[in-house]
């Protein structure tokens, strides 16, 4: 069973930076595309960023030029560097891989999410 695990949330302060990470681990053939979703209570789970397995990324609007994913694929880890954060940035902060599995059949998975408190 393929298990994606997160780590590196916390509690910063406004201008602060902080650095997610998200791991895959379990049997499976390959992970194409690796992101980053959060959700604001109250809110809907939106997009923040994502990173194919061929290098290209893509980000919301809210956090161009602020965050930056990368991904390792030797480690079947994504990361996500969070730099000048916002009060509003605040939410659970869920990774999402689409991995292939050994069958060669894709399937969307979520880790267990991440707690990311920026205030003063």
């Amino acid at each position: 069973q393929v298990q994606l695990v997160e780590s590196g949330g916390g509690l910063v302060q406004p201008g602060g930076s902080l650095r997610l990470s998200c791991a895959a681990s379990g049997r499976f053939f390959r992970i194409n595309a690796m992101g980053w979703y959060r959700q604001a209570p109250g809110k809907w789970r939106e997009l923040v960023a994502t990173a194919g397995s061929d290098g290209t990324t893509n980000y919301a609007d809210f956090v161009k030029g602020r965050f930056t994913i990368s991904r390792d694929n030797a480690k079947n880890t994504v990361y996500l560097q969070m730099n000048s954060l916002k009060p509003e940035d605040t939410a659970v902060y869920y990774c999402n891989a689409d991995v292939m599995s050994i069958a060669r059949t894709v399937e969307g998975l979520w880790g267990q999410g991440t707690q990311v408190t920026v205030s003063s």
